[in-house]
């Protein structure tokens, strides 16, 4: 079945926003707009009270609390207005913070009485909703001594006497209900997003154990691949050894055809020994072949000449767009990769493939497409997962896995996705960095 949609499917690291770090300082920053909701709220009900219900209020101390606290908010702007991480510990110091001046506001109007009293619940809440249990239940015991402490030391209020008539108009209930409202609206928007922002972080955890898995399944596989390419080498050996002899004794030197086929099967074993070696240096094992410097033009051509050397040399049409060459390391294990894509092409369309080397600003590209029947839908939402392939072999799928897990050790990210014109298209994104020569 083809695809129809050409929109590539994107595979890459987790990006940092979405790490348990990220989630931390959004979460600081929700506190900081909070805490501006918080002085345009106080300055509002004060001036209110104040001038409209003519209750008298020590204007001078309750300014300077809030002096305070816009200055705090915006050395707490300044503090975390990058990427730095911040700690439960310095979420707690900020609500602490806050409860101190609305201890200190209601201190000057009414202490307990004050209707706005109930605004501690927000940041009972808050301390819920962010940290860890001992955080919470220290803020709980604080708030609790801060609202007994109130009901001895405070400011009391001359209010006016009170109508039972006057219903919502009484100064008090009035105080009690726009409590409630803030209260219940600032309750929905912050936990939402703080909310928001933890799921985002629980998201960017399960990413990380996810991508652990297939890091033990690659190593797991490794160790296997490695075993058994150690176990191939003494029957290589072998073989190539009796096969040396064969060719001096005088039935194959007498017979072109013979001799002829004789040669073929050297060529190949040559190639199982190639690729036993690699397998060895992608586990880590040297034999005496370190990676080597070259260009972006030297590892590509070769790498073309090597897959043509085994394959159809008509099958792959090869395209150099890189521009000016750069010195870079040959590395085995990107060589292998790269052959993995273009295996998969060709066995989807024998009829020809194309490889295409391209750059993006500090980003070698390359993008490999064919004129198969394009990738399933299913297989494209779970590109890069093991064992997942159209074909129907036993432990056939592993080729897109390793390619993908490689190029993201290499800090780079691999797209696929079908194209308008029919076939599908993988393209490889490395960071240049990664892979470059300094000398």
């Amino acid at each position: 079945m083809i695809r129809t949609d050409t929109t590539p499917v994107r595979l890459d690291r987790p990006r940092k926003a979405a790490g348990a770090d990220a989630a931390g300082q959004k979460n600081m920053q929700q506190l900081i707009q909070l805490r501006w909701f918080a002085v345009i709220g106080q300055i509002v009900t004060i001036l209110t009270v104040h001038f409209v219900f003519e209750i008298q209020l020590p204007l001078r101390g309750m300014s300077l609390t809030l002096a305070l606290l816009v200055a705090f908010n915006i050395a707490s702007l300044l503090r975390w207005r990058g990427e730095r991480p911040v700690s439960e510990r310095a979420v707690f110091i900020a609500l602490l913070v806050d409860v101190a001046v609305l201890s200190v506001q209601l201190y000057f109007s009414g202490g307990a009485s004050n209707p706005f009293v109930s605004l501690y619940l927000l940041q009972v809440v808050l301390s819920a909703v962010l940290l860890h249990r001992h955080y919470s239940w220290s803020l709980v015991a604080i708030t609790t001594l801060c609202f007994v402490a109130l009901t001895q030391w405070h400011q009391p209020l001359m209010i006016p006497p009170r109508d039972q008539s006057e219903g919502i108009g009484d100064p008090y209930a009035l105080g009690v209900l726009v409590c409630f409202a803030l209260n219940a609206v600032l309750l929905v928007v912050v936990v939402t997003r703080i909310t928001r922002n933890l799921r985002a972080r629980d998201s960017h955890l399960a990413d990380l154990r996810q991508r652990a898995a297939e890091e033990e399944h690659i190593v797991r596989m490794g160790l296997l691949a490695s075993g058994a390419a150690h176990e191939l080498s003494t029957p290589l050996s072998t073989l190539s050894v009796i096969l040396g002899d064969w060719h001096h004794m005088r039935p194959f030197k007498s017979n072109p055809e013979l001799l002829q086929e004789l040669e073929e099967m050297q060529a190949q074993l040559m190639r199982c020994k190639t690729i036993v070696t690699g397998i060895l240096l992608s586990a880590g094992e040297d034999r005496g072949e370190a990676p080597k410097p070259t260009t972006v033009a030297g590892f590509l051509d070769d790498l073309v000449a090597e897959w043509r050397g085994t394959r159809s040399a008509t099958a792959l049409s090869y395209r150099n767009d890189f521009g000016d060459d750069l010195a870079i390391v040959s590395d085995s294990a990107l060589k292998q990769t790269l052959h993995n894509v273009l295996d998969n092409a060709i066995e989807a369309s024998p009829i020809g493939i194309s490889l295409a080397a391209s750059r993006e600003g500090e980003r070698l590209v390359l993008e490999v497409t064919d004129n198969g029947p394009g990738f399933d839908p299913e297989m494209l939402e779970r590109l890069g997962k093991p064992y997942q392939s159209s074909k129907e072999r036993p432990g056939s799928g592993l080729g897109l896995f390793l390619v993908v897990n490689v190029v993201r050790k290499l800090g780079g990210s691999v797209s696929a996705g079908n194209r308008a014109e029919g076939g599908a298209k993988v393209t490889l994104s490395l960071p240049l960095s990664a892979i470059k020569h300094d000398g």
